[in-house]
């Protein structure tokens, strides 16, 4: 379905092409969103294969013997519900980031920016921008007034009096359409850069959302989340700055008109004061939208969404899950970093001494008396017995009989 946005107004530019901005923003984001997270798109085909790869990793380690934690098993849970919640379902996607993104800022200004009486807070901002570009249309067919002022003096003469003029500059006569140029131009721009990337950013949101299930793609996920607080927050201020501006302007372009209707010199002064508050403006708005988006760089996902993932491969690459190791209760380790080389030798030796101890135990438990007494008070200083000489291992006995039966056949024989 296509939306038909209005075009360029004759006699009100700057509130029509704010309006067409606007609507054309608007239009991307839902239409964009739709299209992507439509059944058999392939970004919807996309999503079935990267749910399919997490749970089939999921699986995977399980079978492989590797229990996962009450915290795991939660978090992949809630990063599904997530993932399938806001890809899938335009009626959550738009609670949740459409209408936060375009009309969060909106209601945020209206709460500010009311009580200090800013132009244009509580609605209406596009016509009263348009009504200064058109006070700056009038003046500049009004001119600045004659060079001289005429009055009549105390006998009933015309005294004529020279007006003020400011010092040559570069821009002269052309000052004041300078300052309408700039004023048109920042206002245009900063407007449409805030509204048109939000709407492209939520467009693609189903094809960031589906980054968050895996580790190595997280951090997209992290940064679409980022542009999107930058344009609210730069949205915020936008509107902000400008109504300071309009605040500004409004009435002093009212004076200026009054004035010159009732056909007084305003002075040359005057458009190049104009031009000076449009640059200024102009670069208030350029640092406004760089300070929203300082200010999103801060943002990060809890650390529970970034340290289970790597906790889990670690522990599966070390190799705990599949061979685990018997220890005794009271045995504690400390990580070899926080250990220097002398300290982690000896706690290493006495590792070993530990479970040759118990080694002996359980062999003495096991064997007879004798042999436990044996066992138990050998050690590792014992030496071994020497080597029999070479022919010498199987030679026959010296000693007689033992039995005795051998015994009598030995005497009798």
């Amino acid at each position: 379905m296509t939306i038909a946005c209005p075009g360029i107004t004759d006699g009100a530019f700057l509130q029509s092409v704010l309006a067409f901005v606007d609507c054309q923003a608007q239009t991307l984001g839902s239409q964009g969103y739709l299209a992507l997270s439509a059944p058999g798109s392939p970004l919807s085909l996309l999503l079935t294969g990267l749910l399919t790869l997490f749970v089939a990793f999921f699986g995977y380690r399980m079978l492989f013997g590797e229990a996962p934690a009450v915290r795991d098993g939660v978090l992949a849970l809630v990063k599904i519900g997530i993932v399938l919640a806001l890809a899938t379902s335009w009626a959550a996607y738009r609670t949740l980031a459409y209408d936060v993104a375009f009309h969060g800022p909106a209601e945020l200004v209206a709460g500010i920016g009311a009580p200090a009486g800013l132009p244009g807070a509580t609605g209406g901002m596009g016509v009263r921008l348009e009504l200064v570009d058109d006070a700056l249309i009038e003046l500049g067919r009004l001119g600045n007034g004659p060079a001289v002022a005429i009055r009549t003096g105390v006998e009933g003469q015309q005294v004529v009096t020279p007006v003020p003029q400011e010092p040559p500059s570069i821009f002269g006569s052309f000052a004041l359409g300078t300052a309408r140029l700039v004023y048109l131009t920042a206002t245009i721009a900063a407007f449409a850069s805030v509204r048109l990337v939000a709407g492209l950013l939520l467009a693609l949101g189903p094809l960031f959302i589906a980054f968050l299930l895996f580790e190595g793609t997280r951090s997209l996920f992290e940064g679409w989340i980022r542009a999107l607080a930058a344009a609210a927050i730069g949205a915020i201020a936008v509107t902000v700055l400008l109504g300071v501006e309009l605040a500004l302007l409004e009435p002093w372009l009212a004076d200026l008109i009054a004035r010159r209707e009732a056909q007084l010199s305003i002075g040359g002064g005057a458009a190049t004061e104009l031009l000076v508050v449009a640059l200024a403006f102009a670069l208030a708005l350029l640092a406004g939208l760089g300070m929203a988006a300082r200010l999103v760089l801060g943002f990060r996902l809890p650390s529970a969404w970034r340290t289970a993932p790597a906790q889990m491969i670690a522990g599966w690459r070390g190799g705990e899950t599949f061979a685990p190791s018997i220890r005794s209760p009271r045995e504690t380790h400390v990580p070899a970093a926080q250990l220097s080389r002398a300290a982690a030798v000896a706690e290493a030796v006495t590792h070993v001494q530990r479970r040759e101890m118990a080694a002996q135990q359980v062999v003495a438990a096991s064997g007879p008396p004798g042999r436990a007494m044996t066992a138990g008070t050998s050690g590792r200083d014992i030496p071994p017995p020497a080597p029999a000489p070479l022919g010498q291992s199987h030679r026959r006995r010296a000693q007689g009989r033992v039995s005795a039966s051998a015994g009598r056949r030995d005497s009798n024989g």
